[in-house]
């Protein structure tokens, strides 16, 4: 059993264990997980998934990731807030996606505001939120590695003051894991690269 340090996978390379679960999980881990996202439209597709992932695990949105891209078009902020009853009820019975009427209705609500955002607002908004690098240790094994920090917590405060939903200090710290806000990748990983490697 793990102890929750790196493992090598396949090829050899150590990564964070999580990683080597499932084949999916690995070319997420290598080529996304961690990795700057920059753009509104591109924040809000992960801000939306993370909010579906909530109470599931990652992998079920992961292989489900392309068709809730063609359900959501393309997670484009401006085409979801145009979303009608009609497009509410077809998501409702796409078989593609989660069919959570309160995590979709979240989505379509939020689209709307963020409709009338500035463009650049979100994505500025998200990375103001960003912690120093240097004032955080790099984890060790995967229980140094928190589930929520007073920098989500924050985030979460301020997305829900300007009116999204389903952005709770939990979501808000995934979505600052994987959109590379913060550096989680194990020391030992692989993936841990740039100015946050050891």
């Amino acid at each position: 059993m793990s102890d929750g340090s790196a493992l090598a996978g396949p090829d050899g390379a150590l990564r964070c264990p999580w990683a080597l679960s499932t084949e999916d999980y690995v070319s997420y881990h290598d080529e996304e997980w961690g990795r700057p996202v920059h753009g509104d439209d591109a924040l809000f597709e992960r801000l939306s998934l993370e909010a579906f992932q909530s109470g599931l695990s990652w992998i079920t949105i992961l292989r489900r990731r392309p068709g809730f891209r063609a359900a959501f078009a393309g997670f484009r902020i401006e085409k979801v807030a145009a979303f009608t009853d009609d497009d509410r009820e077809r998501l409702l019975a796409d078989a593609g996606i989660i069919r959570n009427r309160a995590k979709i209705d979240a989505t379509l609500a939020n689209a709307r505001v963020l409709a009338d955002w500035a463009q650049g607002e979100l994505d500025e908004l998200i990375w103001s939120h960003a912690p120093d690098p240097a004032g955080r240790p790099v984890p060790q094994t995967l229980a140094d590695v928190p589930a929520v920090t007073p920098e989500s917590t924050a985030l979460s405060k301020a997305l829900k003051k300007r009116g999204l939903r389903f952005v709770g200090p939990t979501t808000a710290y995934a979505l600052m894991q994987a959109c590379g806000l913060v550096d989680d990748h194990l020391a030992a990983c692989a993936s841990r690269t740039g100015p946050h490697a050891r």
